[in-house]
């Protein structure tokens, strides 16, 4: 389809696709005090994709040079879930086809695609709204059923594979001009990302597995085994407090299925699904605590529906703690895009976390081995 993405061809991207910073800002949380609000670059929309680990980890890496005070990048979400298409097909043709096959991912795929890949802006590979939905990853997975039903695979099964991929979301470009200067994929994540896949460390909390150990985290979209160190529960919330107010921002992987989280209204709680009381910041809360937490996951209530990107904190009138929550589903809600999330959604709801591993606390990376 798009002819501008044939290898070799040469983009001219200038600073004018860089895009000024984007915070949620006081005016924009009418009612709650600003407590630390990092900043990040612009909301987007993964449309009908299934691609919001790709969005949330993505804009963690883009708030990290922010942090630098580097100048804002807007890095193409769609190379990297290109490249990790190729990785799931990999694996389900390794495991004979006896593994989830789909959009989903998490947000360790992405640190790791940009290690092993490099990364594009987003003008050199834009997003596209054909990269996700039901009748293309059915043409994805159709293809490596009919591999698998006719063994031996062909030595040359990814060359059909990868046609796939480019007719529908293009064929990325070996090189591309950025800025006024030529770059391949790797030389941009190393030179104008400043891209180390050892910044960030994978965290979790959850009682059956040790704590200040790694263990691979049991959710279909973990297709990769990636491992995740586990933390008590009050210690792992207090780290991300602790890095927020630090300057840092936080890749968050949850469930928001429930009814609690609502968008439209800029704000999710952990209230009970047939609560009457008023939907308010200062309502009163389910109690939370690491045992109902691990009840809800191993029953299958919570499960890892959706990831986004944690930018600050703020409190209620009455001095609840709320973090500040970039989503992926544009500019949506009285907080055009962010959503105020309470501490005890935060607790009960969390799946997993990617962060600088440079936020955590001596003490705490002393206990993780780190």
């Amino acid at each position: 389809m798009a002819k501008r993405f044939f290898i070799g061809l040469s983009f001219a991207l200038l600073s004018s696709t860089l895009f000024a910073q984007d915070v949620a800002t006081p005016e924009k949380n009418t009612g709650f005090n600003i407590d630390h609000i990092n900043n990040a670059t612009p909301v987007k929309n993964q449309g009908s994709t299934g691609t919001c680990w790709a969005f949330s980890t993505t804009s963690l890496v883009e708030s990290q040079l922010l942090k630098a005070a580097a100048a804002p990048v807007d890095v193409s979400e769609m190379f990297t879930v290109r490249n990790i298409y190729i990785e799931k097909a990999r694996n389900y043709l390794l495991r004979q086809g006896k593994t989830q096959f789909g959009e989903g991912g998490l947000g360790h795929d992405v640190i790791r695609a940009i290690k092993n890949y490099g990364a594009m802006p987003e003008a050199a590979y834009p997003f596209s709204q054909k990269a996700g939905g039901d009748a293309f990853v059915t043409k994805l997975k159709s293809y490596l059923d009919n591999l698998l039903a006719n063994q031996p695979i062909s030595d040359d099964w990814q060359q059909g594979y990868e046609a796939i991929l480019d007719e529908t979301m293009g064929k990325p470009a070996e090189n591309f001009e950025y800025n006024g200067k030529n770059y391949t994929a790797q030389s941009y994540a190393k030179e104008v990302l400043h891209f180390n896949a050892d910044d960030y460390v994978n965290l979790t909390s959850f009682t059956h597995h040790p704590y200040f150990k790694t263990f691979v985290l049991e959710q279909p979209d973990n297709f990769s085994n990636g491992e995740y160190y586990n933390m008590p529960l009050d210690e792992f919330t207090d780290a991300v407090k602790d890095a927020i107010n630090k300057g840092y921002t936080i890749m968050w992987d949850a469930d928001v299925s429930n009814k609690g989280f609502r968008q439209q209204l800029g704000l999710a709680l952990y209230v009970s699904p047939d609560a009457t009381t008023p939907f308010t910041a200062d309502v009163k809360e389910d109690a939370v605590n690491a045992s109902i937490r691990q009840h809800l996951f191993e029953n299958l209530t919570t499960q890892d529906d959706h990831l986004m990107h944690l930018t600050g904190i703020v409190k209620s009138k009455t001095g609840k703690t709320f973090f500040v929550v970039k989503n992926s589903w544009g500019n949506v809600g009285p907080l055009q895009g962010y959503i105020n999330v309470s501490e005890a959604y935060f607790k009960i709801n969390t799946i997993s976390i990617v962060m600088p591993k440079a936020a955590l606390s001596p003490d705490l990376l002393s206990k993780l081995h780190l």
